[in-house]
């Protein structure tokens, strides 16, 4: 719940996100005897009876657990281990949020149930590491024939609920990547490789990584991208899709009729509300969604714009600010909250990198008008 919230700084106030920030990977570590207890439960032996080595102490921290390194007959893996009451904790964050949001957003406990409903959801199957593989093997499957992107090998052998063993996949942490001054060539390139591997699974599987956050890419000695987490995975249903990518081509004309039924399709207008929130709506969400779509729209974009990100925060403020916008009788479609964070976490990515990349898409080209 921290990197979710913490992710989202360019649109949550400072004030809501900075104490979510601090609590990202600072968890006490697991010890050994807890390590080893843990492994044996879900795999039915002990570390050391599989792994030829296998480090006592974790080589590094994951939103929900912690990955250690073994090896059989001279290949890598990284291994992955729960937490203890991670579920527990995630409802106990999930009842702390409910409140702050209700207060951000003005809404009734009722009107954000089923928002706080889908994040529950998502958390929780994060939290079975089963469901993960589950996902890794659909995306991969999928997406293995992407340019300059790599996949680890799941070994459900030797995993389980609480503990998920992969192939390892050497290489920097995105975060740390960046920080080695990589050239422009270089960054574009993975930024590429990021831009197309979202693209693809939004618009052509609908069943997206959810989760753009820079623990869970590696960048390769070779220089691809390496994805190593699959914990939090979101299908789109298709309908939403639709009437989403709608919005965006039609983003900059209020008066449309393409965009006002996509509004209401997505739960983001009402047309029996008061005169004035129907004319708040109006005002307001053209300029919004422009500001998303504008990326897509166009045939490259430069991630480097810092103008840009100025413009979403602040429009994010705006927002969060405006007394007008708390209550309004249409609250949008529960599946905003997934689909707009891993846009936004892409595009947070994609600034981090610098990147200037091919952005066109022809799932964003209107449809041409037939002729009379």
């Amino acid at each position: 719940m921290a990197q979710m919230l913490s992710l989202g700084d360019q649109l949550l106030p400072k004030a809501y996100t900075a104490q979510f920030a601090q609590a990202q990977n600072k968890v006490t570590p697991l010890s050994y005897p807890l390590i080893r207890k843990t492994f044996k439960k879900e795999v039915g032996q002990y570390p050391e009876d599989i792994f030829e080595n296998f480090t006592k102490q974790a080589v590094n921290a994951a939103s929900i657990g912690q990955v250690h390194k073994g090896s059989i007959d001279g290949i890598d893996y990284a291994i992955k281990l729960q937490y203890p009451g991670v579920a527990d904790s995630l409802k106990s964050d999930i009842s702390m949020v409910a409140p702050l949001a209700i207060k951000m957003f003005g809404l009734k406990k009722s009107e954000i149930a089923p928002y706080m409903e889908e994040v529950e959801s998502k958390l929780m199957e994060e939290t079975n590491y089963e469901q993960e593989m589950r996902n890794a093997h659909h995306i991969i499957s999928q997406c293995d024939n992407l340019k300059n992107i790599v996949f680890p090998e799941f070994m459900p052998k030797l995993s389980g609920k609480r503990v998920i063993t992969m192939t390892w996949i050497d290489g920097d942490g995105l975060a740390d990547w960046i920080k080695t001054d990589p050239s422009q060539k270089q960054r574009n390139k993975i930024g590429q490789a990021l831009w197309d591997f979202y693209q693809y699974q939004i618009h052509e599987l609908r069943f997206m990584h959810a989760d753009p956050h820079p623990g869970n890419f590696i960048i390769t000695p070779q220089g691809d991208l390496g994805v190593i987490d699959f914990g939090c995975i979101k299908e789109i249903p298709m309908d939403f899709h639709k009437s989403y990518i709608k919005l965006l081509q039609y983003g900059n004309e209020m008066d449309s009729e393409e965009f006002r039924s996509a509004l209401i399709e997505l739960g983001l207008y009402n047309p029996s509300a008061p005169l004035k929130e129907r004319q708040l709506i109006l005002s307001t969400f053209p300029e919004m969604f422009e500001l998303v779509g504008r990326p897509l729209l166009q045939e490259s974009f430069d991630f480097s714009n810092d103008k840009y990100f100025k413009e979403i925060y602040e429009k994010g403020e705006a927002l969060s600010r405006n007394s007008d916008m708390r209550g309004l009788s249409a609250q949008g479609s529960k599946h905003f909250i997934y689909f707009n964070r891993t846009y936004f976490g892409l595009y947070q990515l994609l600034n981090q990198l610098k990147a200037n990349i091919n952005t066109s898409n022809v799932m964003m080209k209107r449809p041409l008008k037939k002729s009379a």
